[in-house]
């Protein structure tokens, strides 16, 4: 994947864009008769995603010999991994001898309430310590311990110190060394490229269409493999720790439509400790205070001084999982004590300036920006919708979807985490499973799809999807794409937010016929080139994945880890089961699925009971 334009990390190697036949589709459009424009691109592998998950898969194809192709929405570089600030996890004893890939494996079991997939847990806590070596040797620059070890941190829920870390800015820094390795390897990329609809028959794929939104010209991807790694979807919600042009369901919703299956949807992670208050601006309403702040001895209070964490979790503050802490804080808030941003305050200043300074740099740049030097007052915070648990569901030994041809990987598929993620697991996820799923496809590429021929069917499917987004660039209605998602946000925070209930899913599900009702009167302002034609975009793929979202959550009658049902707050023994969704007709079919027992070492480590010991902090 080569340098971008405006890539200002110095001289790099400069890999090939990517290439293709010229096509052109001729046919009637609304206005009368033209001649539509568009581009073919082949390519083996076509990876669509270029953050972590999508970056690793490349490397291991490329590593086997097979040159892939990756696409991804932003400039080259510019992916939602880079906001993962604190650190990635990984079993290396570098301050804690005793812990080992089964105690990993064992707290990502419990903090997902034993609703992951064994067998994927196991899988990425035993790759880490190889793949942190591994990026350790590609050049990632890892906070170092006084004996030249790689350094770990706590993070929440977790028994030992096992998060590695390059200060809080982890995840921008793994980006730039998969990226050079990339590079190295010359994989060739196309940036500010979206996809609309993946080549499919519901049992095959066979590539991709969508458009240059640099140009507004279609695209049509032909190749016999796809790796979807394009994301979540917490950013459906009004206030979420994502840009608003990311994770917003488009990986879901083009698998599901594609033919494959959805897991786990209902399990959206709401992050204790967004940003919150009038001073910082509505910008950075939201926006993540990482773990890592926490992690190195932050401590959370309400507007009466009181640290109050001590009330939900003596034994592990501010450091017990994510759910828990995110749920007090809701508390604490509903029942008067919180500020009258309705947040609490996080501070560190207790701890020396220079070792803030050192250990949360990013933080400590940010705050001082908007006027407050964390290393002397607290930053005001509150739950921020950062992850989803669901997505596509796959195997995790080869990243198959069930359509042939079609793979998943990282935070768009489910599995790993179950009803609630382990802090520093998701960057975890990327590279252990990216490695395997690259691997795996390489295997499976024959000589006959190293340049794929397009089919007239294909061409077909192609021209239809391309006059829709022709119509649809042309809408001139009431409402904007705008003015939906910011409604549909509203919905989703009102009604399948940290609390949740049968009536209030219900009324959702109600305002989301109402809201896709409206889409019929669209305003797209300017063309295929415009924000107003991506948003409109994202709608569509954004109602597919508010929709499944909401009756899966209505499905689970019990409460466990991100999902809290007040009508039935009790987690149930009966419902440790998944539940998957498919296309079924014009609807949704979801049904449970059982889940799998982990192998002995992992059995053996739960019944140990490992335990994080917050007052190693104090």
């Amino acid at each position: 994947m080569g340098r971008t334009p405006n890539d200002d990390r110095g001289d790099r190697p400069t890999a090939p864009e990517a290439s293709g036949v010229e096509g052109r589709l001729e046919g009637k459009s609304a206005a009368g008769e033209t001649a539509l424009e568009y581009g073919v691109v082949t390519t083996p592998v076509l990876v669509v995603g270029a953050g972590a998950a999508g970056a690793r898969v490349a490397i291991s194809l490329a590593e086997a010999g097979v040159e892939p192709l990756v696409i991804g929405k932003r400039d080259y570089g510019d992916a939602h991994t880079t906001w993962a600030a604190g650190g990635i996890n990984a079993a290396l004893g570098s301050l804690d001898p005793e812990d080992e890939w089964a105690i990993h494996a064992a707290d990502t079991l419990n903090e997902g309430h034993h609703l992951n997939d064994p067998e994927a847990v196991e899988l990425t806590a035993r790759e880490m310590p190889d793949r942190i070596r591994e990026l350790e040797e590609w050049g990632m620059p890892f906070d170092r311990t006084d004996d030249g070890k790689i350094n770990q941190r706590y993070f929440g829920a977790q028994s030992y110190r096992r998060t590695c870390f390059v200060g809080d800015r982890t995840g921008e820094a793994m980006l730039e060394t998969l990226i050079d390795r990339a590079q190295e390897l010359e994989i060739p990329y196309r940036e500010n490229v979206m996809i609309t609809r993946l080549l499919s028959d519901g049992r095959r794929v066979s590539g991709a269409i969508g458009f240059d939104m640099e140009t507004g010209r279609g695209l049509l991807f032909r190749s016999e493999h796809v790796v979807v790694a394009a994301g979540g979807f917490s950013a459906l919600y009004d206030r979420h720790s994502s840009r608003d042009d990311e994770n917003n369901g488009d990986a879901q919703a083009l698998a599901l439509e594609a033919g494959a299956r959805l897991l786990d949807t209902e399990f959206v992670q709401f992050h204790p400790t967004g940003m919150v208050g009038e001073r910082y601006g509505e910008e950075w309403d939201g926006r993540l205070v990482t773990e890592a702040v926490r992690g190195e001895g932050g401590r959370l209070y309400n507007s009466d001084g009181e640290r109050f964490m001590e009330r939900y979790s003596p034994a592990q503050m501010e450091l017990d999982a994510r759910d828990v802490v995110a749920r007090a804080i809701a508390r604490e808030v509903r029942e008067g004590r919180g500020t009258d941003n309705g947040g609490v305050f996080l501070d560190i200043s207790h701890r020396d300036d220079d070792y803030v300074r050192d250990r949360l740099p990013s933080m400590v740049e940010r705050f001082e920006s908007l006027g407050v030097d964390i290393t002397e007052e607290p930053m005001e915070v509150a739950p921020t919708a950062h992850y989803t648990m669901g997505g596509v569901d796959i195997d995790f030994q080869t990243g198959e979807t069930g359509v042939e041809g079609l793979y998943a990987v990282g935070e768009a598929v489910a599995g790993v985490h179950g009803a609630n993620r382990l802090g520093g697991n998701s960057l975890a996820e990327t590279v252990a499973i990216g490695k395997l799923v690259g691997e795996h496809v390489a295997s499976a590429v024959t000589p006959d799809d190293r340049e794929p021929a397009v089919e007239d069917g294909q061409r077909a499917l192609a021209e239809r999807e391309f006059r829709v987004l022709e119509t649809l660039s042309a809408a001139d209605g009431e409402y904007t794409p705008e003015t939906l998602l910011e409604e549909l946000g509203e919905l989703l925070w009102e009604h399948a937010g940290i609390l949740r209930d049968e009536a209030g899913l219900r009324e959702g599900l109600d305002r989301l016929d109402e809201l896709r009702a409206r889409t019929a009167d669209l305003e797209v302002e300017g063309d295929r080139t415009s924000r107003s034609f991506e948003y409109a975009v994202d709608l569509s793929v954004s109602l597919t994945a508010a929709e499944v979202l909401l009756r899966t959550a209505l499905e689970r009658t019990e409460s466990r880890g991100a999902h809290h049902r007040t009508d039935h707050p009790e987690t149930a023994s009966d419902w440790r089961t998944n539940l998957l969704v498919s296309v079924d007709g014009g609807g949704f079919s979801i049904r449970r699925r059982g889940i799998g027992e982990p192998s002995e070492p992992i059995r053996d480590a739960l019944e140990e009971g490992y335990e994080l010991d917050y007052h190693h902090l104090e």
